[in-house]
């Protein structure tokens, strides 16, 4: 199992580094202990994060309320939850390039 994702009881929690303001939304592969995810919205008021979520459960295939951020709120570094998801398949999802 991959250190950046960890199995919950619900589903699965995914500890991401994000990078606000790129060109699109795309999974950019591994950032040390972290899933490296590029975003399109700016940093600001929340937008990125809103849009993250936005993102993260269309990505995949979950309903916006499943995806929950946990910690990171004003930071690159975040912890997000994914309930209904199974962690092979959100592997599978992730890593496909």
């Amino acid at each position: 199992m991959k250190a950046w994702l960890t199995i919950q009881p619900a589903g699965i929690r995914l500890t991401l580094h994000v990078q606000p303001g790129a060109r699109k939304n795309e999974v950019a592969g591994e950032h040390g202990e972290a899933l490296k995810i590029r975003l399109a919205a700016p940093p600001v008021e929340g937008k990125a994060n809103a849009e993250l979520l936005r993102w993260l459960a269309d990505y995949l295939g979950v309903p916006r309320k499943a995806v929950t951020l946990l910690s990171g709120e004003r930071n690159r570094h975040k912890i997000v939850a994914v309930d209904g998801l199974d962690a092979a398949a959100a592997l599978a999802m992730l890593l496909a390039q």
